[in-house]
């Protein structure tokens, strides 16, 4: 195994060879560049180097090229002579081609091994990012988690969060005396955006068996570390999910690892590439807590390499905090590129031997200009570098060599069926089905008392002798004598059911009663 990772160098107006080290390999890094001019490459190269020193690594094949990592190189291709009269330029001496032990995954579960989060393990604020939720919508969400931590309500995949805010909008006038105003058509506005990520794949990201972090951060029998390779060439189709699930993942690195300080090497190397779409219109709240990620997850043990066009892309407070730095050429074409070209020289530690700002315009493909940590984690002098050829194959594998390392991958059958076990939308369910039986059990035990009130009341003694009552004239009629006892039994027991009506249980019958039959009209 290497002690450092070697990038490139040397030949006529180039530096010494350069080499990032393995000690400085978690006080994260920055690939930038334009289109074309060499930026995957670069992370392939590293991404080598970090795994030959048995550090797992976790990147993003958003080109569908970096499969290739997981395939030697050939002496037969188009590219074997070039790549030999750079190595001798350079003097990369030991050059081998060679394969790494590559692990595939894909969020929709087509080119690689399913990777899956909970809704609650994705939590309120990035999902009111990918979501794109106003501060009001943001609110309503935070509650929606709140209560489902206070009623036992697992949010797991986006059936559950979709039942649990039917039910916070049925019961919004009692929810809102104790958090606040729940307004139905912010509740709607929500619903739809979970339809849209619903249609964008998401329902298949969201769900068990979740993704375990330490199936990130394994090595090979050999004792190179993992490559772990999403494939996300599909998913650039859905840019938020892409940036928030990579974000999703860092906080999770940061929330889950424990503190070791700094290490003789990284426990795992994060490539986030098109980093752009992470920052592009984020929120404040968003961009601080990325950068309190970043700050500290490198005490985790975890590098963080962003890789993007233009060092303009990363906020300023992130940026200065990325001492490892490959700068291929920037294109001045506009005002704004050459106030972005002149930013990024002013952020190197200047060499006497040529102009920074001049070397990041003129380096062609496959040329840098590098900083990397020294002794003591000062910045190195920029240097201009020549970088090596990847040991790996450069473009895809195909799909029958894809199949056949997904095949032999230790992680085979772990993530790939999924489980749908009882939680919020089970639960709300199992809820409403019982209110409903308890509603219709209560309903037929009304319409019970109100036939047996009714029977009673036509309730008649039979009696075949017809009796005669003497006339007596209204005058001469005394006022006891409207009051005097019943002669049947009937009689008596229709005023005991009346007397009985007159109290409280009889009230609460009555109430039943009249439910039902203003319900019926």
């Amino acid at each position: 195994m290497t002690d450092d990772v070697f990038l490139g160098g040397g030949g006529e107006a180039y530096s010494e060879k350069q080499y990032l080290g393995l000690k400085y390999g978690n006080r994260h890094g920055l690939i930038a560049g334009a289109t074309g001019t060499g930026k995957t490459v670069t992370l392939q190269i590293l991404a080598e180097g970090f795994s030959a020193a048995g550090v797992p690594v976790f990147l993003s094949d958003v080109k569908g090229d970096l499969s290739g990592l997981a395939r030697a190189g050939s002496e037969g291709a188009d590219l074997h002579t070039p790549f030999m009269e750079r190595n001798a330029k350079i003097g990369f001496d030991d050059f081998t081609y060679a394969g790494f032990p590559a692990v595939f995954w894909d969020l929709f579960g087509a080119k690689g091994h399913p990777v899956r989060a909970t809704v609650a393990e994705m939590g309120p604020l990035l999902l009111a990012r990918l979501l794109e939720l106003t501060e009001a919508q943001e609110g309503i969400l935070n509650i929606a988690f709140r209560l489902s931590d206070e009623q036992g309500l697992p949010l797991l995949d986006l059936k559950d969060l979709q039942a649990l805010l039917v039910w916070v909008g049925q019961n919004a006038k009692e929810l809102s005396l104790r958090y606040g105003n729940i307004s139905s058509a912010s509740v709607g506005a929500i619903q739809r955006r979970l339809l849209v990520l619903e249609n964008q794949g998401g329902a298949r990201f969201f769900g068990e068996p979740a993704l375990e972090l330490s199936d990130l951060m394994t090595c090979a029998p050999d004792g190179r570390g993992h490559v772990n390779i999403l494939a996300a060439d599909a998913l650039m189709g859905a840019p938020r999910l892409y940036a928030t699930f990579l974000l999703w993942l860092l906080s999770e690195l940061f929330e889950e690892l424990p503190e070791v300080g700094d290490p003789d090497k990284p426990k795992l190397v994060f490539f986030f590439d098109e980093a752009h779409l992470l920052f592009d219109d984020a929120p404040k709240a968003l961009i601080d807590k990325v950068e309190q990620v970043a700050r500290l997850v490198r005490s985790k043990g975890v590098g963080v390499y962003f890789v993007t066009q233009n060092p303009d892309d990363i906020p300023e407070d992130i940026l200065g905090q990325l001492g490892n730095r490959v700068q291929h050429a920037l294109r001045a074409f506009t005002a704004r590129d050459r106030r972005a070209l002149k930013q990024a020289a002013e952020t190197y530690r200047e060499n006497p031997a040529f102009d920074t700002e001049t070397a990041i315009r003129e380096v062609g493909t496959g040329e840098a200009v590098t900083s990397f940590l020294q002794k003591k984690g000062v910045p190195g002098i920029v240097q201009r570098t020549l970088v090596r050829p990847p040991s790996s194959q450069l473009g895809p594998i195909s799909d029958a060599e894809r199949t056949e390392v997904m095949d032999a991958s230790p992680l085979k059958g772990k993530y790939d069926t999924p489980v749908d076990r009882e939680s919020a939308h089970e639960i709300l369910q199992a809820r409403a089905a019982a209110a409903a039986t308890a509603a219709e059990e209560a309903e037929k035990a009304d319409h019970a008392v109100e036939d047996e009130i009714r029977d009673y009341n036509r309730a008649r003694r039979y009696d075949p002798t017809p009796r005669v009552q003497p006339r007596k004239s209204s005058t001469s009629t005394s006022r006891s004598s409207r009051y005097s006892a019943p002669d049947s039994i009937g009689e008596a027991l229709g005023q005991a059911v009346l007397k009985e009506l007159s109290g409280t249980t009889g009230k609460r019958l009555v109430r039943g009663i009249l439910g039902s039959l203003f319900k019926a009209r």
